[in-house]
C-alpha cells in the first residue's frame, strides 16, 4: 500500500516523541501490505475498526493514539486523515474527520 503522506506521521511524532517507533512499525506494516478489501485488512490488523466508507481506525501504541485513514483498495492507496491522542480521538466525528465537502 502506498502512504499519504509520511511528513503527517513525522510532525506528529514531533509532538509526541514516544509515537516515533510505533507509528515507523505501523507505516512499514501498511506500506508492505496490499489488501484488496476491508476484510482482508480485518483479517491481518484484527484490532483495527473499519467505520465505513472505506474509513479505518488504527491503534497506534497499545491505544495512547488513533489514526484514522481512509483506504482505495483497488489503487492500494491510504490517506491518513487524523491523528491524536486517545482523549482526542474521543472529540471528532471519525465519519467526517478529514473531509472536505468542498472537494
Amino acid at each position: 500500500m502506498r502512504i499519504i503522506a509520511k511528513a503527517t506521521l513525522k510532525k506528529f511524532w514531533i509532538k509526541y516523541p514516544d509515537a516515533e517507533k510505533p507509528l515507523l512499525n505501523w507505516h512499514k506494516l501498511i506500506s508492505e501490505s496490499d489488501w484488496g478489501s476491508p476484510a482482508e485488512l480485518k483479517r491481518e490488523i484484527t484490532n483495527a475498526s473499519v467505520v465505513g466508507d472505506n474509513r479505518v481506525v488504527f491503534n497506534i501504541k497499545g491505544n495512547d493514539y488513533r489514526l484514522v485513514a481512509y483506504i482505495d483498495f483497488k489503487f492500494s492507496m491510504v490517506f491518513i486523515l487524523w491523528i491524536g491522542t486517545h482523549k482526542q480521538y474521543d472529540k471528532i466525528d471519525v465519519k467526517t474527520i478529514g473531509y472536505d465537502k468542498n472537494n
